[in-house]
């Protein structure tokens, strides 16, 4: 199964690199798929590339998706 995380672009590196937050874990990936982003960008990820842009409307219902799975999966391995 693959997994694409959206993360905030936090930090433009040398070349097509970018340091990506989620959820306070920080992440090198590389931008060198995806055209014109900047820091404060949300993008999706998988295995250490950004694959698009995705808008902030969206990131936030996909974040606060993630977040309430994680709260369903607390309450069942207690």
């Amino acid at each position: 199964m693959c997994l694409a995380i959206p993360a905030q672009v936090v930090e433009l590196r040398e070349g097509d690199n970018a340091v990506v937050d989620l959820a306070g874990v920080r992440k090198e990936i590389s931008l060198s798929l995806v055209d014109n982003v900047a820091v404060g960008d949300y993008v999706i990820v998988h295995v250490g590339y950004a694959l698009n842009k995705l808008d902030p409307e969206e990131a936030a219902k996909t974040l606060a998706l993630f977040a309430e799975l994680s709260q369903v999966n607390a309450l069942i391995t207690q």
